[in-house]
């Protein structure tokens, strides 16, 4: 529940940047889903948003550009 507070917090107000970490981290398969497709809409409105997560599928899904740490540097993947 904190989770899905944190990010309609994150959103309401629909800022032009939203910066997440963990974004579904600690929610069901039916939050998952709901995240990502809220993510999804919001990148299709102009918003430019930052994700830092472990989730390997939501970054495939979510992402257009990535990143990754590497013994110690920031690398395009």
């Amino acid at each position: 529940m904190k989770q899905r507070l944190a990010i309609a917090q994150a959103i309401m107000e629909r800022p032009d940047i939203i910066i997440l970490d963990e974004p579904t981290n600690s929610l069901d398969e039916n939050g998952v889903q709901l995240v990502r497709e809220i993510l999804i809409e919001e990148k299709k409105r102009g918003a430019l948003i930052l994700i830092a997560s472990h989730n390997k599928d939501d970054i495939d899904i979510l992402s257009d550009v990535k990143y990754k740490v590497d013994d110690g540097s920031v690398i395009q993947s």
